[in-house]
């Protein structure tokens, strides 16, 4: 006797097929529509996103971390203790830039949810790792804010770090998506020292800046002149013809929290919230529109 055929499970349920190469296109839309729809329904209107490297600490760890090869150097090498000593000393140089994300994160926080809006504002925004995006996130968090962390899977794990909002807690397998996200609903972007995932970033958002393919405008600060300017030679651009030279106003080099600061509420008032409202408590003409 023939025994009975079981159902197939549909196609939406089918592990199978979602996890195969035709199932790629719905993995796809899947990481746009499930973050579109929590984005809608945490009420986040837009965002700031900072970048900047995973690799550093805040200066307290950065300190701890030189204590302790200095107090194994009988253990190692000499030459092992040299790289050690270079590295740790470094990280404790470079700790000062997590400390100023953390502080331009509050400040920037603290100013927009002040903003007599329905709708959140400015939201920061990371990868929701750790270094300065932990840093980004610590201070909206300080600030009492909600922020975003947009994750993303790979070989070696990245956890994402404590000071993201759960519900605004995200994980992308397709890199390209997670840099949709991180440009769609972008007002801000603050570039930190970091190394080639963080020039990636800056550089496409410049690149679509250029070509006229944002359909708004974003304000680009690049932070801590004394770092780029080692990295990045921007006027040999110029100088080559490979780009305008007003190309190079498509951004802003600050080098304090309160310099970037007053240059993101400024710009951020002038594009985007319609200017200066008259009194306290008057609602912006852009955010009106907003309104139901």
């Amino acid at each position: 006797m023939t025994e009975k055929l079981k159902s197939a499970p549909v196609a939406y349920q089918n592990d199978l097929f979602l996890d195969s190469p035709d199932g790629r296109i719905l993995r796809i839309l899947a990481e746009y529509q499930e973050p579109l729809a929590r984005f809608r329904r945490e009420q986040i209107q837009d965002t700031v996103v900072f970048f900047g490297s995973a690799r550093f600490q805040g200066r307290k760890d950065a300190a701890k971390t030189l204590s302790t090869v200095e107090n194994n150097r009988d253990s190692v090498s000499s030459a092992k203790l040299m790289e050690d000593l270079k590295a740790a000393q470094a990280g404790l140089d470079m700790a000062r830039y997590y400390e100023d994300a953390r502080r331009l994160a509050y400040m920037l926080t603290k100013w927009s949810i002040e903003i007599p809006a329905r709708r959140r504002r400015f939201v920061v925004t990371t990868g929701g790792g750790p270094g300065i995006m932990e840093a980004a996130n610590l201070g909206a968090h300080e600030a009492g804010g909600k922020t975003i962390g947009l994750n993303i899977q790979l070989p070696f794990e990245q956890h994402p770090n404590p000071y993201v909002t759960p519900s605004l807690n995200f994980q992308f397998h397709y890199f390209f998506m997670r840099k949709f996200w991180f440009a769609y609903l972008a007002k801000g972007l603050v570039i930190f020292p970091g190394g080639f995932g963080t020039m990636d970033e800056l550089f496409e958002i410049l690149t679509l800046a250029q070509t006229d393919k944002l359909a708004k405008k974003i304000l680009v600060i690049i932070y801590g002149s004394e770092y780029w300017n080692r990295i990045i030679n921007f006027q040999a651009f110029v100088d080559a013809g490979a780009v305008s030279p007003q190309d190079l106003d498509l951004f802003k080099i600050v080098d304090s929290p309160d310099e970037a600061f007053e240059y993101l509420r400024d710009g951020l008032t002038k594009y985007h919230l319609g200017g200066v409202p008259r009194k306290v408590g008057e609602v912006l003409p852009e955010i009106a529109k907003t309104r139901p």
